[in-house]
């Protein structure tokens, strides 16, 4: 058996073991990945004309969602449930969830609203909620007291 020089035989090793998980790494994250593509959602039906917005937009994992508003009769409560119904909806038919919500704009028609608009939005994105902006805007589109956009992931 040959004589071997203990610092040569560490130095071997250490270059053979990252050299190893250098090669680990590397393999793990050059695996050529194809790129993330904008892709609407829609609830199937072909639109007449050209729309002017997508009610959804997804770009690699993050799911986009358009203002959603209730342009129904009813007070900021029916608004709200209205509003946060049909945001399920669309996220679960794109593959996400309420709560896997990651940001929330809220646009209230009346500030005055706020409170009430609380207690029917608490609770709907889980145990941990997204973060949230909420601002009173003069001309809500339509009848709606209430609009709400959403960003989520898949």
């Amino acid at each position: 058996m040959p004589k071997t020089d203990r610092r040569s035989f560490l130095t071997k090793s250490a270059a053979a073991a990252a050299a190893t998980a250098t090669a680990g790494a590397v393999g793990a994250t050059a695996a050529p990945k194809a790129p993330a593509k904008k892709c609407l959602w829609t609830d199937g039906k072909v639109p007449e004309k050209p729309q002017m917005f997508a009610p959804a937009v997804s770009f690699g994992n993050l799911l986009f969602l358009s203002g959603i508003g209730a342009h129904v009769p009813g007070d900021i409560k029916e608004h709200t449930k209205i509003v946060l119904d049909e945001i399920q909806k669309k996220l679960e038919a794109a593959g996400s969830s309420m709560e896997k919500v990651l940001k929330v704009q809220v646009y209230l028609a009346d500030l005055n609203d706020y409170k009430a608009m609380n207690e029917v939005y608490m609770g709907r994105f889980g145990a941990e909620p997204p973060v949230r902006t909420t601002t009173a805007a003069a001309g809500v589109p339509g009848k709606s007291k209430v609009e709400i956009d959403v960003i989520a992931y898949i």
